[in-house]
């Protein structure tokens, strides 16, 4: 069951995100793919690390910023196993899917962009391969300004079209605006509803 979970930076995704997981399961894996690019990052990433440790929620932390997709299929075959010995799965919380993106569009930046969208699509088909809770985090940003640089444009591009990708395979799709999350997949309409 695939949870796409998006909002603006800042929004309380990520704390919605932590809060749904301790519904679905008594403990989690938490993929965290941000990469320490300097020192204020760095603590960012430190704060995160303490802030589960001493919750009352029980995370296992992967740390991955580029194979996110083999990270995946590996806790899927992981949890297949211990599923078939009698253990329940637990809820997988990747978070965030804009951050992964932005260290592979950074790795692959002078190949061509075909690179990239293949990493896109392996990403995908390991979601929709993983039938166990898997909540994903992702930065809504093609709300705002339109870049000034060629990269950024070529970021905000990925990352929408990364995003509507996972929506589409998703069972359930939130928007956190302010802290309040949305469930739009109960409210979105198909064009046989005009």
């Amino acid at each position: 069951m695939a949870v796409l979970i998006t909002g603006g930076a800042r929004s309380g995704k990520s704390s919605f995100a932590e809060q749904y997981a301790a519904k679905l399961a008594d403990k989690g894996v938490y993929i965290a793919t941000a990469a320490i690019g300097d020192e204020e990052m760095r603590e960012r990433i430190g704060l995160h690390r303490k802030q589960r440790e001493e919750g009352s929620f029980r995370w296992q932390t992967i740390e991955e910023t580029l194979a996110l997709a083999e990270q995946l299929r590996s806790l899927k075959q992981a949890t297949d196993a211990a599923v078939k010995e009698g253990n329940k799965a637990p809820v997988v919380l990747v978070d965030c899917l804009t951050l992964w993106l932005t260290n592979t569009l950074l790795a692959y930046e002078h190949e061509p962009a075909e690179r990239l969208e293949q990493e896109v699509d392996q990403l995908v088909d390991a979601i929709a391969g993983y039938r166990y809770p898997l909540l994903l985090v992702t930065n809504e940003v093609g709300s705002g300004i339109v870049p000034a640089y060629p990269l950024g444009r070529t970021f905000r591009d990925a990352a929408g079209r990364m995003n509507r990708q996972i929506a589409a395979i998703a069972d359930r799709t939130f928007l956190v605006v302010s802290g309040i999350p949305v469930d739009l997949s109960r409210i979105a309409v198909s064009l046989d509803d005009l």
